[in-house]
């Protein structure tokens, strides 16, 4: 299959996949420029999570196109094939080392060589340091970097997640309901994060809260039955009468 003539960083056209006859995603189209911010929003099993699943390599798409970069065919391509590439994924729920300190988390996360020879030599460099100092920075974990992550309160655990997938310098971040559960102080600081993140990496947000996409002030788009419905600003796309029905309700 040739690779499309695009200039998004993420392309995928006429995606569809079926589990067991129930069709998740629906000839579903998106395009993600380098550097751009998108919101991802939906009700409940209008197939966000799979979209991720087929950009990170655990779903295979029945058909469509699904291209990074215009010329790797993720469709392709394995998880970990896809991760090396340069597309991080963080869940909705954190999963850290929580025994081990917020500084440690993160110099496990370094992007490094992972082979058995590399990783039985392998000791912290400066240069690595360096890289978790700025990381510690951008997610505002400074403070507590010597602290057991288990330690830290939910909002700070998001953080520290993110940090970790900024660690492996991905090109995109694909993140899931970053604010779920956060108090609205969290909620705030979250949104200055992840803009923050955005000046140098291109990301995905996924997330119900309307009050947090509203303060991304990003391109949003409408998921619902496996197909994108709507595409717009926030107050664009809050207007739209099939996303009322089917999602925001009158």
């Amino acid at each position: 299959m040739p690779a499309p003539t695009t200039t998004a960083l993420l392309y995928l056209n006429g995606v569809h996949v079926s589990f067991d006859g129930f069709r998740a995603i629906n000839n579903l189209s998106l395009m993600i420029e380098p550097g751009e911010m998108r919101a991802i929003i939906g009700p409940n099993g209008a197939g966000k999570t799979t979209m991720m699943d087929i950009v990170t390599g655990k779903t295979r798409p029945d058909t469509g196109d699904v291209f990074f970069e215009g010329t790797h065919d993720l469709s392709k391509l394995d998880e970990t094939q896809i991760a090396t590439l340069g597309i991080g994924r963080k869940f909705q729920k954190p999963t850290v080392f929580e025994m081990h300190t917020v500084e440690d988390n993160l110099l496990l996360a370094l992007k490094n060589d992972r082979r058995p020879y590399a990783t039985l030599r392998w000791h912290e460099t400066d240069d690595e340091m360096q890289r978790v100092a700025s990381v510690l920075e951008t997610i505002r974990l400074g403070p507590v970097r010597d602290r057991p992550a288990g330690s830290l309160a939910h909002g700070q655990k998001q953080w520290l997640e993110i940090g970790m997938l900024l660690a492996q310098e991905p090109k995109l971040l694909l993140v899931d309901e970053p604010v779920a559960g956060m108090t609205d102080a969290e909620t705030r600081q979250t949104a200055e994060l992840l803009k923050q993140i955005n000046r140098d990496k291109t990301v995905i947000v996924v997330e119900h809260d309307m009050a947090f996409v509203r303060e991304l002030g990003v391109k949003v788009t409408c998921l619902h039955e496996g197909t994108a419905i709507a595409e717009g600003t926030i107050d664009q796309v809050s207007e739209n009468e099939r996303v009322i029905e089917v999602y925001l309700g009158r």
